[in-house]
């Protein structure tokens, strides 16, 4: 039976010490060599806090690194360069995404979110930018949504 350690790091710059190192540590494996894989895997979501799980053979050592995606939410401000969202998105807003920024999010993201294509996907990441105070296409998120569903964006989006 295999162990497993799940663990949050940051995108491109996890460390033998805490929480890795103590928790690696006595299982017997290599701490640098599953640190460097997880950097590997990890240094597209620099800046960012990225869920990891790291999958380990007792019996031979051996281990597998598996690593989640960060919240939709980082993505969105990783990419508008924003620090955080709105605190009061009715009123404020965070910045304005574009239309390919939302498909570049909902194809990072992709088997995660709930959508079966990538319209429904993209309306989902649409729905993050409402809570988040993001503006789509210098529009509010909830008009894109509505503008998404009516089928106006169907031949960017493939639909």
């Amino acid at each position: 039976m295999a162990d497993t350690i799940e663990v949050l790091v940051d995108g491109g710059k996890a460390t033998p010490g805490p929480p890795l190192g103590p928790a690696l540590g006595p299982m017997g494996v290599n701490v640098v060599q599953v640190v460097a894989k997880i950097n590997e895997k990890t240094k597209s979501f620099e800046g960012m806090k990225v869920p990891v799980m790291v999958i380990i053979d007792p019996k031979t050592k051996s281990f597998d690194v598996k690593v989640g995606t960060p919240p939709t939410s980082q993505l969105l401000l990783k990419e508008l360069g924003a620090e955080k969202g709105s605190g009061t998105p009715n009123k404020s807003k965070a910045g304005s995404l574009t239309m390919d920024q939302a498909i570049k999010v909902a194809k990072m993201k992709g088997d995660s979110l709930m959508g079966k294509n990538l319209k429904m996907q993209v309306l989902e990441v649409v729905g993050v930018c409402v809570s988040t105070g993001i503006n789509v296409e210098g529009k509010d998120a909830k008009v894109m949504q509505k503008e998404i569903k009516e089928g106006k964006w169907d031949a960017k989006l493939g639909a």
